[in-house]
């Protein structure tokens, strides 16, 4: 066994920066009024993180790429039985990954809708010229309603989850995603996590930045 590393400093700075700015987002919505200046900035910030976790997870550290955890349905139901591979405790594991997919999936369905959504008060996405009455309203009804339960459940799901591994499995999760390493067998590849890669990361994160600051300041 030796100690291994799992989690790159770019996917553990994503997760945590994507947590916090979750939970901002769901305090600025309910709040409203003046917090919606936040609201907006935080759903920026958002769509900035998931472009870039989209790339990263195709160039990224080994145990960050998605290619580590797509599982076929198979090798979900084996780990649900307790038949699990001995690499499905190294990264995400095949609960974990739907998990994570589900996640990623809703948030950008979150932030798409957001961006041609209106409160018909105050608030309005910098998109919503570009689409019909019809969309922004649907747009709208649905990124404040459902699609911000859906969020919620799911992260709620993902911390009871943390902590069921934790006291049931007596597995820590939220350690490696801090410091990034795992004690693991001998013979399981680390995920590259260097100064070139870090300024790779940094890289696609401005260009991802860049990319989303043009998007909504399209038409002026």
């Amino acid at each position: 066994m030796k100690s291994t590393r799992v989690w790159d400093l770019p996917t553990r700075v994503f997760h945590w920066a994507l947590a916090v700015c979750v939970i901002g987002l769901v305090i600025t919505g309910s709040t409203g009024g003046n917090a919606m200046v936040w609201h907006f900035r935080l759903g920026y910030t958002v769509f900035t993180l998931l472009l870039f976790r989209l790339v990263w997870g195709i160039i990224g550290g080994k145990w960050s790429r998605f290619v580590s955890f797509i599982y076929a349905p198979s090798s979900i139901f084996k780990y649900v039985k307790g038949q699990g591979h001995p690499h499905h405790t190294v990264g995400h594991n095949p609960l974990g990954a739907l998990s994570v997919f589900a996640l990623l999936a809703f948030l950008l369905t979150q932030v798409a809708t957001g961006l041609i959504s209106d409160d018909e008060i105050a608030a309005s996405g910098p998109l919503t010229k570009f689409v019909s009455n019809a969309t922004v309203s649907l747009a709208s009804s649905y990124h404040s309603a459902v699609g911000k339960r859906f969020i919620i459940v799911l992260v709620l799901l993902h911390v009871v989850a943390i902590l069921f591994y934790l006291f049931k499995k007596r597995e820590n999760l939220i350690k490696p995603m801090l410091h990034g390493d795992k004690i693991l067998a001998h013979g399981i590849p680390a995920s590259r996590d260097d100064t070139g890669s870090r300024v790779a990361a940094t890289v696609v994160f401005a260009v991802c930045a860049g990319l989303v600051y043009g998007l909504v300041n399209l038409g002026g």
